[in-house]
């Protein structure tokens, strides 16, 4: 039974995103939905990840794919670097996060800049913000399979996700 939440929040899990995986309170914030969602991979909740997603991102949601990649997965923390917007008032947001995880004994580190929107009057999440510009891009971490889940949590296959830029 877990009693902290893993969302790293320092909070009961029964008072932090446990209510909001249960359904029984929303997730009044893009951040609260990010958190939600990260304790959601760690206990396996994989229908509150799908629920999460906007309409458009349903779509090509693999329930399989990502139970598998959530069951593989020792989760060891989420750190949020930064938020923009994302508040009770907005109507979109951002939350730049890192990932910590150890998948087939690999060291994994996933870092994104997530959107968020309100869908039907709840936060959703919409996808990963792209990032513009010529810098060098220097892998910190293993490269990601294209048929492997995306590391955003979506759902789909990194190669129908993110992974369509690469």
């Amino acid at each position: 039974m877990i009693t902290t939440c893993p969302c790293g929040s320092g909070q009961l899990f029964a008072d932090c995103c446990e209510p909001h995986i249960k359904g029984t309170r929303p997730a009044p914030t893009a951040e609260a939905l990010m958190r939600s969602r990260y304790s959601a991979y760690v206990t396996r909740q994989i229908d509150y990840l799908k629920l999460t997603l906007t309409k458009e991102q349903q779509g090509d949601f693999s329930k399989e794919e990502t139970a598998n990649w959530a069951d593989s997965s020792q989760w060891q923390g989420l750190e949020i670097q930064s938020v923009e917007a994302g508040g009770e008032n907005d109507e979109t947001g951002m939350v730049e996060f890192t990932v910590r995880f150890t998948t087939a004994g690999k060291q994994q580190i996933h870092y994104e800049k997530a959107e968020f929107i309100r869908e039907d009057g709840a936060w959703r999440y919409s996808g990963m913000r792209e990032e513009g510009g010529g810098s060098t891009f220097r892998r910190e971490q293993p490269k990601i399979g294209r048929n492997e889940p995306c590391p955003c949590g979506s759902g789909k296959k990194y190669k129908r996700c993110c992974g369509q830029a690469a």
